[in-house]
Formats: structure tokens, C-alpha cells, sequence
């Protein structure tokens, strides 16, 4: 546990109202790092006990080895090299002429030369001794990081997948703990499960801005595992999965993406994921902050070896679990911070006016726990550099004191709590002044679901954006690569923009573009791709599910896709209703925040020959998440599951009592003959558990009665 820092060290200590009766005060496990690790101009703490602000002082840092800082935003990012294929050059109408005042896309990251290169001090080497203690005693996973650092697979995917490719080595030959664990650290996760020898592989794209060079090199390099196990994915953090790679050419892949200025290391298992932006960065109408420079610097602090320039940076090579960070850019929150593990919202400070970020810690999902993230209430500047060592004093904290032992406990969130209740103080009585926060309620013309989708206006005088929205996020070969054409013929530089809803955004199309563009071949006729999709499908997401990932209970995108169209067509309904599946209770489909959740689990089912109920593949159902502003998570199901076969007239009669949709009339007659026999199920088995309670109570008194009736003859 990390010790506390008294008044003599110049902490300013948070104290709750003065109408509740406050323990002595402390500070959480974060906000003591924060502490003994000078802290950025312009941090400033609410002090609760007189209501002023104040900025506490600064002590020797107490991290072990110092943690490797991100390039300051305003210093451009070394040119990646030039990719091994070139793109497709954006007609001159749509490059030459763009104008200036558009926000300048990121530019590529620093990468070093191809191939085994990385050398270097090892994940272990960064963390204090006590924490190795930890881990030596800790869950198989961190006895695996000891015994063979997660770092060696920088290299290793290069010998693993030469030695493949030349005969002298099969797959199977690699060691267990190196195919199914440490290879994680390269983005290769082993769906050993589902199909043996084939890897999905996560990249890292911070903010969601990827181009059409890159949608063509993902396309290609799926490809030859055919249309079955060869898939793009869309994911709920931005970023892109590769489906069916083979070992033999991983190593081809990365090499490819670093010369794109992309990376896959670091996108997996115990490490910080990607970096989650606005997907309408420097386009967006209501724009506080643009989210790009800090989600690049924030993915540069994570992922890059500031000794060599390559990517694989050990300092965070060694995480207790993963670890998520979001940035949003405007009162929307796009990137809904309150499911991350650190969020920065933006806000203006109470009384400069200051655009700034309020700082919330500890948001996620998990088997074990679902929880929104903690307001911390810190107000900090809008300055690339302040996140960055802010980020880097929680991590510390979080890579030092994180538990090793229980997986299940292993998040930010049970950090910050350990540490409370070691004190016996809640967080909240911390934090409650939350004076960044905006007191006024906000509204907007549309939810950010449609806020992505269809034809929306830029600040930049005569450019448009378009979404286009992916069934589930699920791409086939040739719709990535009819997405990246349409990127190349109406978008400067071939711009692409992916959404944690799993779908794509087109920025800077000119206005005279845009019909062009709305009467393209890939998005009519049978393509899965539209602009107008419709208030349900146009709102899906969904997780993996059991096709490829061996925790998954159900099969999740076919019978998302497939359902949803089914009810949509049944149904009218003037709002967005946002449907999300997830397969298992770990919610990466974050069905908790959704407006209608559905995670897959058993449901009984009677029997149609024996009438006895039996268990069959279904759905959990969570009603009433929220997003945006003030977003909150729903964290009771309902309390009965329901078969996914039954599940189209459930999801109807729920649109029409919660979000005010109508039964289409061609519908109206079944759906009345549904709703009949429902009642009478209903009846049924409320009359079957009046018996079954009254035959119980019979059974009671007649015991009672024979009690007494031996107790007096006994008298």
C-alpha cells in the first residue's frame, strides 16, 4: 500500500460536507501518486473544506525507473517510411482544393527500421521490488511475464514466423505460453479454441484515423484465409481487428503497418489499449477540444521505445491487466469516458472560462464487476504535454500497486477501492464538489448514434461528413476495399474514420461531392453498407461472439444483423434505439450501457414433445444504459432470459412500450396473437405457482396440525 502523505508534506487533504461526519482525511492510492510525482502546471484540486482551489506539492518521484514521456505536440512526428505499396492518389478535385482551415490529420509515427531490431531493458526491469514479490506469488499469468518477459515478443514473432515459413517449424511447435499468451504483446491473440492456428490480430489506430492505403493493406492481408475465416472487424474501441492470420505471415503484417506509421503491438492482454478519441475530431459543429494530438501522444507514451524510436516500449510492459483510456472532444462524449479507465471530459473551468478537461479514473466491464468511472474532480488545461504526465503518474501507480494475484481484481477500479476502504472512507465523500462540470443540461438535436451516420455539416465553409454504417462492424474483403475507393475518390487523402459504434466516417467530402458519393454502387443494391440504415440497425453493436471467441455462450453478429432487420421491419420508431449484443458476461458488446443490452446465457424453453422446460441459447436482457453526457450504465438484467429464437416479437413489444415505436399494421395481427399468448403463458404460470404455493402451504399446516395433535395427546 502506498504510504500517506501528511499535511507536513504539503498535501492539501479533501474533506467531506460539513453536514457528514468525515474520518480523518486520506487520499486514494491515484491521488497520492499524483503527488509524489511533480505535478503539471495547472492541476488544480477542489478543497472541500473551504471551497477554494488549491495545487498541491510536489515531492521526489517515487516511481523506480522513470517513465518515457510522449513528444511534445507541438514537435512533428518523424515521416514513417514510404509504404511498400502506394495508395491510390484522391482525384485533384478533392486534394488540391481543400482548404486550410481543416485540422491537420496526425502524422505518422516515428517507427523504426523492419524487423527483430528491438533490444533494450525488459517489462520486469521497470517494476519495484516489491511488486516482483507480488508477482512471484501472483496468477499463472504473471509467473508466465517473470519466467519469460512479455518484451521477448518483439523479436520472437519474427523468429516464430520465419521459422514457419521455411519448414523447420510448425505452429504447434511453439511453446504454449508463447502462442496463446505472450504473443498477445504483438497483438496476435490465438483463437485456439474456435480455430486452431489462426490468430486474430488487434492493432492500434489512437483516435480511429486510419486511410484508404491502410483499409487496402487489411483487405489484403486477410484475404487468402477466404471469405469465412478472412474478416475485417470494426471494434468498440475505435480500432481494427485481422481475422484468420496465420503465423507465417505475421511478421509481414507488422512490417506493413509500421511502414504505414501503424502498430499492433501493445493491443492486447495485460497492456493499455487504444487510445479512443471523437470520431468528428476538428469536424465536429460543438467541438471543444480536438481529441487527435493527445490520443497520438498518449499511443506514442504507451507503445514507443524513446531510446530507439521503434515500437515495443517496455516501461509499460508489465501491467497488472489492461488499462483503457478515452478522450473526448465535446459534451457529447463520443468516447464514453465513464467505461474507461481514465477519461478526460472536456469542460470549462468554473471561474477562468478555460476549456480544460475534468478527470474521471476506474470506468469498466468485467465478469466480476461493471462500474461507471469516479469523478475525481480535477480540472487540468487542454495541453497535450498535462495528459501525457498525468496519464504516466496513474500508471505508475497502476503498474506498481495493481492486484497480481486475482485477475478478477486487477482494474484501476478495485485499486482506487482497496484503497478507500483500507480507510474506511468512500471515494464519493472525495469528490464531491465536481465544480468543472457543467450545470446547465445539454441536449443536442440528434443522439450521437445518428450524430455518425448520413450527411452532417463541418465548420469548415463547404465540406460535409458522412457516415456509412457496418452491420455490427463486420467487414467482408471487398466492402473494405469499396471503402477505401470511396475514401480515394471523395476524401483528401483517402481519410477514414472508424466509431466506437463499429462504423465509418468519411471526413472533408466536398458539397458538391456529396450526391456523387450517396449514389455509389457499394452503398445500394445488395451491399451491407448504407448511409441511412434506420433508427435500429443503424444502431447495433456487437462483440465477436462464439464464431471465433471461445468465452462467448452465442453467436452474436449473425443473429445481431439478422434480428435487428427482422424487428426494424416490424416495427416503426422515430428515435434511435441503440441495440447491443455481447457474448459473455465480460460485455465487450458493453451492453450495459446500451439502450436495450442483450448478453448471452441459457434460457429456458418448454419442450414441444415433453413439455418440460429446457435450457437453450438466449439472452440476458439490460434495459436503459446511457451515453453522453452524464452516461449511465444499467447494471440489473431483467429477471428472466429469453431464447434467441423468441427474441423478435420481445425486442418489438420493446420498442413500442419504452421508445414510443408503432407495429407496422402488415405486422399488427400477429404480434396481437403474440401478446395473447404470452398473457396466457403468463396466467398459466402464475396459476401453476398459486398452486404450487398452496399445496405447499397445505402441506405445512397439516404438518402443524399433526404436531399439535401429538404434542396434546401427549399432554
Amino acid at each position: 500500500m502506498l504510504p500517506l502523505l501528511g499535511a507536513a508534506a504539503g498535501v492539501i487533504h479533501v474533506s467531506s460536507p460539513a453536514s457528514r461526519v468525515a474520518p480523518p482525511p486520506v487520499r486514494s492510492a491515484v491521488r497520492l501518486a499524483i503527488v509524489e510525482t511533480p505535478p503539471p502546471a495547472g492541476f488544480v484540486w477542489a478543497d472541500l473544506d473551504d471551497g477554494a482551489a488549491a495545487t498541491p506539492a510536489a515531492s521526489a518521484p517515487a516511481a523506480s525507473a522513470p517513465a518515457a514521456s510522449a513528444p511534445a505536440a507541438s514537435a512533428p512526428a518523424a515521416s514513417a517510411p514510404a509504404a511498400s505499396a502506394p495508395a491510390a492518389s484522391a482525384p485533384a478535385s478533392a486534394a488540391d482544393s481543400a482548404p486550410a482551415s481543416i485540422s491537420p490529420i496526425g502524422t505518422p509515427f516515428s517507427v523504426g527500421p523492419p524487423g527483430p531490431t528491438w533490444s533494450g531493458p525488459t517489462g520486469t526491469s521497470f517494476l519495484p521490488e516489491e511488486t516482483v514479490v507480488r508477482a512471484e506469488d501472483g496468477n499463472p499469468i504473471e509467473k508466465a511475464k517473470l519466467a519469460k518477459d512479455a518484451t521477448a515478443a518483439f523479436n520472437d514473432v519474427y523468429t516464430f514466423a520465419a521459422a514457419v515459413r521455411a519448414g523447420e517449424m510448425d505452429w504447434e511447435d511453439v511453446e504454449k505460453m508463447d502462442m496463446n499468451t505472450r504473443l498477445k504483446w504483438v497483438g496476435l491473440v490465438h483463437r485456439d479454441k474456435r480455430t486452431p492456428g489462426r490468430f486474430m490480430m488487434r492493432l492500434r489506430l489512437p483516435n480511429g484515423v486510419t486511410n484508404a492505403d491502410s483499409f487496402r493493406f487489411y483487405a489484403d492481408s486477410v484475404e487468402p484465409h477466404g471469405p469465412d475465416l478472412g474478416v475485417i472487424d470494426i471494434t468498440t474501441r475505435q480500432n481494427i481487428q485481422l481475422r484468420g492470420v496465420q503465423l507465417e505471415q505475421a511478421d509481414e503484417i507488422i512490417d506493413g503497418l509500421h511502414a504505414r506509421g501503424q502498430t499492433s503491438f501493445h493491443s492486447a492482454l495485460d497492456n493499455v489499449r487504444n487510445m479512443v478519441g471523437s470520431p468528428l475530431a476538428g469536424i465536429d459543429c460543438l467541438e471543444m477540444v480536438d481529441t487527435r494530438p493527445f490520443c497520438e501522444a498518449l499511443n506514442d507514451l504507451i507503445t514507443l521505445n524513446q531510446e530507439t524510436g521503434e515500437r515495443g516500449n517496455p516501461v509499460w510492459s508489465n501491467m497488472p491487466r489492461k488499462f483503457n483510456v478515452a478522450v473526448s472532444g465535446s459534451r457529447d462524449d463520443f468516447a464514453h469516458t465513464h467505461i474507461n479507465d481514465i477519461g478526460f471530459q472536456p469542460c470549462v473551468h468554473a471561474t477562468s472560462g478555460e476549456v480544460g478537461f475534468n478527470i474521471v479514473l476506474g470506468g469498466y466491464m468485467s465478469t466480476k464487476r461493471v462500474a461507471e468511472s469516479v469523478d475525481m474532480d480535477l480540472w487540468m488545461p487542454a495541453d497535450v504535454a498535462t495528459a501525457v504526465e498525468l496519464t504516466t503518474a496513474i500508471l505508475r501507480v497502476f503498474r506498481d500497486e495493481g492486484d497480481r494475484k486475482d485477475r478478477q481484481k486487477g482494474r484501476l477500479m478495485w485499486l482506487i477501492i482497496d484503497e478507500m476502504r483500507s480507510y474506511g472512507r468512500g471515494l464519493e465523500a472525495k469528490c464531491d464538489v465536481q465544480q468543472p462540470r457543467p450545470t446547465e443540461p445539454f441536449e443536442r438535436a440528434a443522439a450521437p448514434g445518428t450524430a455518425y451516420l448520413g450527411v452532417h455539416p463541418q465548420p469548415q465553409e463547404g465540406l460535409k461528413r458522412v457516415g456509412i454504417h457496418v452491420p455490427v462492424g463486420r467487414l467482408s474483403v471487398a466492402e473494405a476495399r469499396a471503402i477505401a475507393d470511396l475514401a480515394d475518390k471523395y476524401v483528401p487523402d483517402g481519410e477514414i474514420r472508424l466509431t466506437v459504434e463499429q462504423n465509418v466516417i468519411l471526413p472533408n467530402v466536398k458539397e458538391e461531392d456529396v450526391p456523387a458519393l450517396l449514389a455509389e454502387p457499394a452503398l445500394h443494391g445488395d451491399s451491407r453498407l448504407r448511409v441511412s440504415p434506420g433508427n435500429i440497425v443503424g444502431n447495433l453493436v456487437s462483440c465477436t461472439g462464439a464464431q471465433f471467441c471461445g468465452l462467448a455462450m452465442i453467436e452474436t453478429k449473425n443473429n445481431a444483423e439478422a434480428i435487428a432487420k427482422e424487428v426494424q421491419q416490424r416495427v416503426d420508431v422515430s428515435r434511435d434505439v441503440r441495440i447491443h449484443w455481447t457474448g459473455c458476461p465480460n460485455s465487450c458488446g458493453q451492453v450495459q450501457a446500451a439502450d436495450i443490452g442483450l448478453m448471452g446465457g441459457p434460457a429456458k424453453k418448454a419442450d414441444p414433445e415433453t413439455g418440460k422446460l429446457k435450457a437453450v441459447p438466449g439472452v440476458k436482457v439490460f434495459l436503459g444504459g446511457t451515453i453522453g453526457e452524464h452516461g449511465e450504465l444499467q447494471l440489473e438484467a431483467e429477471p428472466e432470459g429469453i431464447p434467441i429464437e423468441d427474441l423478435v416479437p420481445h425486442l418489438v413489444e420493446t420498442v413500442v412500450e419504452r421508445f414510443g415505436g408503432e407495429v407496422r399494421p402488415e405486422f399488427a395481427g400477429e404480434h396481437d396473437a403474440w401478446r395473447e399468448e404470452q398473457a396466457r403463458v403468463k396466467a398459466e404460470a402464475a396459476a401453476a405457482a398459486a398452486a404450487k404455493a398452496a399445496k405447499k402451504a397445505a402441506a405445512a399446516a397439516a404438518k402443524k396440525a399433526e404436531a399439535e395433535a401429538a404434542a396434546a395427546a401427549a399432554a
